[in-house]
């Protein structure tokens, strides 16, 4: 199993310090995160994201810090000592998931750290190769949508393919022009998300549109319920129906009204490095194909998304675009897919 190659890992930590981060976004908002910073003996340092949404939550752990972490371990014992903290000592956060959201940028700091420490990389321990890395970008078309994002993105980089947002306020015309630059390869419904500003309720029309309207794009999160349930009965539907924010680790998958042939995996929601590679393994061992997904990660995370792609899904339509595809404006020359690797990938970061 993957975990095994990398649980007995040795690590050994003198201090821990932050870096919180903050950017304007293409979405409209401004995106915080803290950037954890892992340093052992001989200043080897070890770097992970905190991707938790609420910026309160990243301002209060700046003030309150973490609990002791220092200590000699390895990364399997020190994944059962986050285990046993409380990592918002500022009360509880708003959304329980942020828990893993910072658990995983300990434990990705961690490993980074205790790979360089061993002088090797996260391929070269699971015996394996780092790929190029085939992105798409992910952009939302604005209140009133058009294809002017698509658009303005395609003539910067002309072959460039998108996972998109469909909204109510989507129409027939749109999805003909967009079905006509052919370009889509993923539709986020945003159907399984809760209690959170970017929730997209169910709405028959618009899941028939683009359903019919892109015959060959992954149908992301669906909301199975009445009225959008039948459509879902289809085999060919199904088949390409995706899912992402119910994940969080293998019982999720195995609980899903039916076993996909399609999974987005976002690492942070899993929160530690055990339950993602124990769900990308078995997911793998039964012919589901995987692809990254992103979180408007502004520092290291962004790298480790595409390292762990390399690794594992490659090929993929992956969510995991340089980070410069989530600026408002589109400024410069854009790296093109596949991402290569770099040329020196030590520990657990690109």
């Amino acid at each position: 199993m993957s975990y095994d190659r990398i649980a007995d890992l040795s690590l050994a930590l003198n201090d821990v310090s932050m870096a919180r981060l903050e950017r304007e976004t293409s979405s409209g908002f401004t995106r915080v995160s803290t950037e954890f910073s892992l340093t052992g003996p001989g200043g080897r340092e070890g770097k992970g994201e905190d991707v938790t949404y609420e910026t309160e939550e990243h301002d209060a752990l700046a003030e309150t810090g973490l609990p002791d972490l220092t200590g000699e371990y390895t990364i399997d014992s020190f994944s059962s000592r986050l285990a046993d903290l409380d990592l918002f000592p500022a009360g509880a956060p708003d959304r329980e998931v942020f828990r893993n959201y910072r658990r995983w940028g300990l434990e990705s700091a961690a490993l980074d750290l205790a790979l360089r420490q061993a002088g090797t990389d996260l391929a070269s321990r699971l015996e394996t190769e780092y790929e190029p890395v085939r992105f798409i970008a992910s952009t939302r078309l604005g209140d009133e949508p058009s294809t002017d994002r698509v658009e303005e993105l395609r003539e910067a980089v002309p072959d460039l393919e998108f996972k998109l947002d469909p909204t109510p306020e989507w129409d027939a015309a749109l999805v003909e022009a967009l079905s006509e630059i052919d370009a889509v390869r993923v539709l986020d419904l945003k159907g399984q998300y809760h209690g959170t500003e970017v929730d997209v309720e169910a709405d028959p029309e618009l899941y028939e549109l683009v359903i019919e309207g892109f015959p060959e794009a992954v149908l992301e999160d669906p909301a199975l319920e009445a009225g959008t349930e039948e459509l879902f009965e289809d085999e060919d539907v199904r088949s390409r129906t995706s899912w992402d924010a119910p994940i969080h680790g293998l019982e999720d998958v195995e609980e899903l009204p039916w076993e996909p042939e399609w999974l987005n995996v976002k690492p942070s929601r899993f929160g530690s490095l055990e339950s993602l590679l124990e769900t990308i393994d078995y997911c793998q061992e039964r012919g589901m194909t995987l692809y990254g997904g992103g979180q408007f990660e502004l520092g290291v995370g962004r790298g480790q998304l595409q390292a762990l792609a390399s690794v594992f899904y490659p090929e993929t339509p992956n969510d995991v675009a340089p980070s410069a595809y989530n600026d408002p404006e589109v400024m410069g020359e854009l790296p093109e897919s596949p991402l290569e690797p770099p040329a020196d990938a030590t520990g657990f970061r690109w």
